[in-house]
């Protein structure tokens, strides 16, 4: 069954994919766009709804949504995007069939319990690669 929304924890993606990490270390802007592109096309070949959230620095939760692209949350200072993640998989779990990306146990843990599904990093790898085949 498709899913209406992915929600990605970006950072626990970036971490697990040794292309991603290796971009993270030259810059982590780098990074945060090579995956938000990669979601990007995932989300105009499925039409799944995406939306990945980073750890952020700033003084509020800082999302960036425009008509049709992915939206893109950032976490704001001494908040971690897992606990947006969990947020989101709490808010909306009961109402759409979510999908959640994460490597951390404890976060697949809490949406699990929301009504969510959980795939790892590299289960992601696999999705994106299939949505991708003829």
């Amino acid at each position: 069954m498709r899913p209406d929304y992915l929600i990605v924890d970006g950072h626990s993606v970036i971490f697990a994919w040794p292309e991603l990490r290796a971009l993270h270390q030259r810059r982590t802007s780098l990074a945060r766009e090579a995956l938000a592109r990669k979601l990007r096309d995932y989300q105009d070949w499925t039409g799944v709804r995406v939306v990945v959230v980073f750890d952020g620095r700033g003084i509020a939760v800082d999302a960036i949504a425009e008509p049709g692209e992915i939206q893109i949350f950032y976490s704001k200072a001494g908040q971690t995007a897992d606990s947006i993640v969990e947020r989101l998989a709490s808010k909306y779990g009961s109402d759409f069939r979510l999908l959640v990306v994460t490597s951390d146990f404890l976060e697949q843990e809490t949406a699990t319990a929301c009504g969510a599904e959980c795939l790892s990093a590299e289960g992601l790898r696999g999705l994106l690669d299939e949505a991708r085949a003829p």
